[in-house]
């Protein structure tokens, strides 16, 4: 088994004992990414819509960085604060995938890292 830290500065650095992802065996399995800009290390928090593009953002950067893309994503698991804004976040996530779907899981929680609104985690696979 052959395994491989991703890190990318594109995308926010952990905040703790984790990797941004971790490539094994040509399957990458990628932390929760919450809307932090990397570049300016501000959290975007104002709107959700906002703070889930940003958060896709996130995860591109972390895909681009293991030589893959949304395309190759399988799995993905979304963490919402508040489940009333289901409608805003699957719209925004339906403009990275068009078809061929991952499976996915959305679940309300009670708190996210930061307070923030939305996490989402990822595998994807080449």
């Amino acid at each position: 088994m052959e395994k491989k830290v991703i890190l990318t500065k594109k995308a926010p650095a952990p905040i703790g004992p984790y990797s941004q992802a971790v490539l094994v065996d040509g399957t990458l399995y990628c932390s929760g990414q919450i809307a932090i800009n990397a570049e300016t290390g501000e959290q975007v928090i104002s709107d959700i819509g906002a703070e889930m593009t940003q958060v896709m953002k996130n995860i591109g950067y972390v895909l681009e960085e293991a030589g893959m893309n949304y395309g190759d994503i399988v799995k993905t698991g979304i963490f919402l604060k508040d489940m009333n804004d289901f409608k805003k976040i699957n719209a925004i996530y339906a403009t990275y995938f068009t078809s061929d779907f991952p499976a996915r899981e959305t679940v309300e929680v009670a708190r996210l890292p930061k307070d923030a609104n939305v996490e989402i985690s990822v595998t994807a696979r080449k």
